[in-house]
């Protein structure tokens, strides 16, 4: 309850996401979603999604911002781009 009315600016985050608040202004001038793969300070990893909130009379009132952990799968990534520069200094990656 704490939280409620409370600018989501002021909550502590792990995000490493400047632009938080620049993009929740642009969702909220043109309504259209922003989707971004943030990183935390402890090396996690997430999809924020953020949407405009529209009340049941189909008012904007707001934001909505999900989180998502892709933390596995940006290892994977990052495990994957390691072994194709390997296999590319030996001339053995054909893309």
């Amino acid at each position: 309850m704490g939280d409620i009315g409370r600018p989501f600016t002021e909550m502590v985050s792990d995000l490493q996401y400047p632009e938080i608040a620049d993009h929740t202004r642009e969702v909220l001038r043109t309504l259209i979603f922003k989707e971004s793969d943030i990183s935390t300070q402890d090396r996690r990893w997430f999809k924020v999604r953020i949407m405009p909130y529209r009340t049941l009379d189909d008012k904007i009132d707001g934001v909505v911002i999900t989180f998502i952990n892709i933390t596995i799968a940006k290892k994977l990534e990052e495990e994957l781009n390691k072994t194709i520069n390997i296999l590319r200094k030996h001339n053995l990656y054909q893309p």
